[in-house]
């Protein structure tokens, strides 16, 4: 999504968002989260206004005093930067790759299912199953920090059975344009 982004030539309009909406979009995003309200809050406080930066491919970058701090696609989940995630890693639930795919991961390359059930991955247990479509943090295996951020294909489960194709697809990763980016 962010693989060849420029601020320069990609963002098309910058503008406040008003009141009503940023009370919806924490709504959203509280609901959508593993986050409690007096943490957001320390990321978000709600006297602060968010400036919504519209880029190409209708992507929403919602960013305070300049910092992007999450993103979403058309009316898509929100996912919070790699930068935020890295200050506040269990707003997203986890998933791990094995050595072998971080390569391909920091090339922006979508995960493989064997990536995951593989030695070195990780998918949560089946009592905490994931269901497709549902953000997740991309940890790399051996690695603290979440190397991207991703939408489940499948359901972890599913991952599990097949065992074939792509079971995250990623959204943003370390090194690419949108992690770049320290101001909008």
């Amino acid at each position: 999504m962010f693989k060849k982004f420029q601020p320069s030539s990609d963002v098309s309009g910058q503008v406040s968002v008003k009141s009503s909406v940023q009370r919806s979009i924490r709504a959203g995003i509280l609901s959508q989260w593993k986050i409690n309200p007096e943490t957001f809050e320390q990321i978000w406080p709600k006297k602060e206004s968010l400036t919504l930066v519209k880029c190409r491919e209708h992507i929403s970058i919602y960013t305070l005093h300049g910092e992007p701090l999450f993103f979403q696609h058309f009316d898509g989940p929100f996912f919070p930067t790699l930068r935020l995630l890295h200050k506040y890693p269990f707003i997203l639930p986890m998933v791990r790759v094995d050595r072998g795919a971080i390569r391909f991961l920091l090339a922006g390359a979508h995960m493989m299912c064997p990536g995951f059930t593989s030695a070195g991955g990780y998918l949560p247990p089946a009592d905490a199953a994931l269901a497709a479509n549902v953000p997740v943090a991309i940890h790399a295996e051996g690695k603290e920090h979440a190397a991207g951020i991703g939408l489940t294909k499948l359901g972890t489960e599913e991952m599990r059975k097949v065992n074939k194709g792509v079971g995250v697809e990623t959204v943003t990763y370390l090194g690419d344009d949108l992690w770049k980016i320290q101001e909008l």
